[in-house]
């Protein structure tokens, strides 16, 4: 059994991840799994996704979390779940950071993902029906791996003003729910369940919904809004001990069946427009049938079935395309970072040391104190001169001809000191 929740990070997202990553909660960080991005820097990776959106994010970043029931599943199949349950949710958009708690009495999944996604720049949107969608998506990876499900109870949920007038026993639904559980079984049917309301204060009104009073009461409240327990024909079914069971054809059907239509059997003008009706819809189906050559029942067969494996195979190729998509998303961010960095990279891969000349990129090099040599004649570019170092100053290289900052030939012997001199070079051509 899993239960989900999530909240936003609106402020200390370095600080929300390091806890999520916390060596001593993940099994010294073996319980950790990243996508989109490296979890020790995944701050700065979802931040350059952010300030690469058209619009600003209202929120940093989602914490969600996946609680399992306590001893029902093992850390690593946990972590296999969460890892399922978050490509399935995030739908590989979002970067995110994965780890899985086993320090408290249950397994935890944490997940980080970044508000905005790096395929299409939008922010993602967090309502009730994407609760129900990652609720109903926990629930099938729990059913796969053998575990328990909260299965729904058919109440209604509450709002926060709700929970706390039944929290307090103000509450107008909490007493008809009470009331209506009490005199379900002291009913022999649902007239009789409705004059034990109204002996018990409440007034009753029929109309499409049974709806009841208190006294005291300003509005009437709907049985229905209750729960799927509490409707008319939910609370019969309790009294008779009986299922009702309601049509529900959900078939696709052209044709108005005029026997069973109350509309036609009461008007003889829609009859006779439901009988053209039903013609006209006849005789398309024959024609089509006809220009397609289905002219038997086993034609009709094959044909469906060419459509059903033509829709498998299209189907099949849409999420190989999906997936694809992901791929390439994901390789386009890492382009986008490198293209951006790539100035950053190669300053940093010309500021290199060579055999004790520092050379750094804007071609200036710092020569090492205490060495000894002849610092006159020629020099390649980034090659290493060792020379004992005259007083601290500036030496050029003029053409390929090393020489004090005031333009005089270098030459002699010096005390020890630092010695910077720049040489004609890019940052690239070191």
């Amino acid at each position: 059994m899993a239960v989900t929740k999530n909240h936003p990070i609106d402020t200390t997202l370095k600080k929300a991840i390091d806890y999520i990553l916390n060596p001593d909660k993940t099994d010294d960080r073996l319980l950790v799994y990243s996508y989109g991005c490296e979890p020790e820097i995944a701050d700065l990776e979802f931040e350059w996704t952010r300030n690469s959106a058209p619009h600003e994010s209202p929120h940093l970043a989602r914490h969600i979390i996946q609680a399992f029931e306590p001893g029902e599943t093992t850390p690593q199949e946990a972590h296999e779940i969460g890892k399922r349950w978050a490509e399935k949710i995030l739908g590989g958009k979002y970067e995110f950071v994965l780890t899985t708690h086993i320090d408290c009495g249950h397994i935890n999944n944490h997940i980080i993902c970044n508000d905005v996604s790096f395929r299409n720049k939008r922010h993602i949107h967090i309502n009730n029906n994407w609760y129900k969608f990652a609720k109903r998506e926990s629930d099938k990876l729990c059913r796969e791996y053998g575990l328990s499900v909260i299965e729904p109870s058919g109440e209604k949920s509450k709002s926060y003003k709700e929970y706390t007038a039944a929290k307090d026993g103000t509450s107008w639904k909490a007493k008809l729910k009470e009331m209506i559980d009490a005199l379900i079984p002291l009913s022999s049917s649902f007239d009789d369940f409705i004059r034990l309301m109204t002996e018990n204060g409440y007034e009753v009104k029929r109309g499409k919904y049974i709806s009841f009073r208190a006294v005291g009461q300003e509005r009437f409240t709907r049985s229905k809004t209750l729960g799927a327990r509490y409707t008319e024909e939910a609370i019969t079914e309790r009294i008779t001990g009986r299922k009702i069971h309601k049509r529900n054809d959900k078939r696709i059907s052209l044709i108005i069946d005029i026997q069973n239509n109350i509309k036609a059997q009461q008007s003889k003008g829609y009859e006779h427009w439901a009988k053209l009706h039903n013609l006209k819809e006849a005789s398309k189906t024959i024609n089509y049938l006809t220009e397609h050559g289905l002219t038997t029942y086993e034609d009709l067969v094959k044909r469906s079935l060419d459509v059903h494996n033509q829709f498998s195979q299209a189907t099949d190729e849409i999420k190989s395309v999906e997936a694809r998509l992901e791929d390439v998303s994901l390789l386009r961010k890492h382009i986008e970072i490198y293209t951006r960095l790539r100035p950053v990279y190669l300053g940093i891969k010309a500021y290199l040391t060579y055999a004790g000349t520092q050379v750094k990129a804007d071609g200036t090099i710092y020569l090492t104190t205490g060495t000894t040599g002849n610092a006159d004649g020629a020099y390649a570019k980034g090659s290493y001169i060792s020379f004992t170092a005259p007083q601290k100053g500036t030496l050029v290289v003029v053409g390929n001809k090393l020489a004090r900052w005031d333009g005089i030939k270098y030459s002699g012997s010096y005390s020890n000191s630092e010695i910077t001199f720049t040489i004609n070079a890019k940052a690239d051509d070191i």
